[in-house]
Parts: C-alpha cells; structure tokens; sequence
C-alpha cells in the first residue's frame, strides 16, 4: 500500500502546483479580457486547487496507524476528504461558473484583448495537460495491474485519489477547449452569447464530474464490499484447510484503501483442534497486505445447514482480484496458501 500512498501523493502535489499557476494566469487574463469563460475557468481552477489540497490531508490522514480509537486505522479519512473535494467542486467551481455564465447572457459584455486570453488559455492547457498525464499514468498502471480497462478499474478502485485528479484534468482540459473557442467565436461573428454559453457548459460539466465523485466515494464510506471475485479467492483459501469443511457465510469489506474487513464463519472437522485452527486461518490471511483484520468464526454443521449464518455477501460491482489501489489479488500470489 505504501507504493500506492506514493503514487497518489506525486499525484496530488503535481495537480497542486498546476493548478495553483494555471489560476493565477487565468485570472490575470479574466481581469485583462473581460471574458466570462475565463472567469469560470479560474473559479475552476481555484476549486482544483483548493480541493486537490483537501485529498493531499486526506492521503496524509489516512496514512496514520492504527490505536485504541481507530483499530482498523484511519483509511477511510481519505474517503471523507474526497467526498469535501467533491463538495467543493460542485458548489465553487460549477455553481459559480453557471451563475456567471447566465449573468453574462443575460447582460453580455465584448471581450477584449482576445490574445492574451488565447495564450493564457494555451499555456494553461500545457499544464493541464502535465496534471492529467501524471494522474492516467498512475490509473493505467494499477488498471494493467489488474487486468481491466481503465473506465472499468475507476469503477471498482478503493483510492479516490488518483481518479478524482483524472476526472478534475479531464474536466478542466474541456472547460480550456470551451473556453478557447468561445473567444476565438466571439472574436470572428461579433456574437456575445458565445462567452456566456461557453461558462454555462463549464459549469455543467464541473457538475457532472462532482456527482460522479460524490457518488464513488459515498459508497466506499458506507463500506463497500470486496469484488466477487476477491470473496472467490478468500472463500478458496479458507477451504483449502484441511479441518475446514464449509464456509457459509463470508464478507469482506473496504475500510480504507487497499484494506479489507473479512468476516468468515466455518463449519470445522469434528475431530480438530478449534482453537489452533482458527489461529492459523487468522494469521495465514493476515499475510495478504491488503487485509487489514480477520474474524473467523467456527459454527455448527446444523445450524449452518438450517441457513441460521447469512450466505456470502457479494460486492456492488464486478471485476477482477482487488489490488494496489483496488486491493490486491488475494490468492496463491498473495502471501502462503498452505494448510
């Protein structure tokens, strides 16, 4: 997971410190132009800022150990501060960048000095462009990791760091192309609309991004469960000891990123040693990184038989083993699967 928290730091800073130049240049070309594009796209880039800052104490926060108030650690902080830099997204950069831009309609103003604003524009792109390569690099690496493409591994990753950047570079990377055109449309028919039109679509689509945002990491707050695929896999290790017999009930769920609760009920051999058994089953799956703690529970063959223990409890959303940010494989290559 350390490699991982890394990866997401470097990405963070690198959003920061582009974002940080790109809204002082646009605000000095807003001020210069008189352009209402322009203004949102600075309002943009502060609420990158800011909230990039936000997932930065997040990364920091949930990097903490594990004490008496917090004995599964403190990875779901970076859940809590992504879903502030989501808020924050919504509310100043796309709030503000819609009620510019039906200020603007309804009492538009000609832009001037379109140049500067087209260079500003270009050299922000540039920057941009740095951001949101450093944040796809990351993705396509912990995608090909697991084996998925890279909508499919945004969609079942446990670290919103790197995909909340992505999705923010993405975004930005349009409102510059929308912003871009609107002055070099206006500069051509002489039609003020344009500028206004172009602050409303920046506006939307900040949006759009913050409730995809806001809807991915509400539901890792609420603890959602490992992938199919991974109970699959921890199902198989558990039934590969000999005194286990079943394995009615199992559940693993994210407590941070790249952390899993696993809860598990057994049937065991008549004829076993409970006690050292459980043990071994505990300490063997603590050897996956990825795990965080263990619960195994011996129950009856009756009850079990009766449906008295819950079945498995699959996971909201499909794909393959969990890994570095989504967890890793839990199986064969992932710490000793002997009995």
């Amino acid at each position: 997971m350390a490699d991982g928290d890394d990866a997401s730091t470097r990405t963070v800073l690198v959003a920061v410190a582009a974002n940080l130049l790109i809204a002082v240049a646009k605000g000095v070309a807003a001020v210069l132009t008189g352009s209402a594009a322009l203004l949102a796209e600075t309002s943009h880039s502060v609420a990158d800022t800011c909230t990039e800052a936000l997932l930065y104490v997040g990364v920091r926060h949930s990097r903490r150990p594990p004490d008496e108030r917090h004995p599964l650690g403190h990875g779901q902080a970076r859940y809590l501060w992504s879903l502030f830099a989501a808020v924050g997204i919504f509310v100043v950069g796309g709030g503000f960048a819609i009620y510019d831009g039906v200020r603007t309609l309804r009492h538009p103003e000609p832009v001037v000095k379109v140049p500067v604003g087209v260079a500003v524009l270009l050299i922000s792109a540039v920057l941009e462009a740095w951001s949101w390569r450093t944040a796809h690099r990351q993705l396509r690496e912990e995608a090909a990791a697991r084996q998925l493409d890279l909508a499919a591994y945004m969609r079942v990753s446990s670290d919103p760091t790197p995909s909340t950047v992505f999705l923010e570079d993405t975004a930005a990377l349009v409102g510059i192309a929308l912003a871009l055109a609107s002055l070099l449309l206006e500069s051509a028919t002489g039609v003020l609309a344009w500028d206004g039109i172009a602050s409303l679509l920046i506006g939307l689509t900040l949006v759009v991004v913050a409730l995809l945002l806001i809807r991915r990491n509400g539901t890792l707050l609420i603890d959602e469960a490992a992938p199919p695929e991974a109970h699959d896999r921890l199902r198989a290790r558990l039934l590969a000891q000999p005194a286990v017999v079943d394995v009615p009930r199992l559940s693993a769920v994210y407590v941070g990123p790249s952390q899993l609760l696993v809860l598990a009920d057994v049937v065991l051999a008549a004829d076993c040693d409970v006690a050292g058994t459980v043990d071994r089953m505990r300490r063997e799956l603590l050897e996956v990184p990825v795990i965080a703690e263990v619960a195994v529970t011996p129950v009856p063959a009756a009850a079990a038989a009766a449906g008295s223990v819950a079945g498995p409890v699959a996971g909201p959303v499909a794909g393959p083993a969990v890994g570095p940010a989504a967890g890793p494989a839990v199986g064969p290559a992932a710490g000793n699967t002997s009995g």
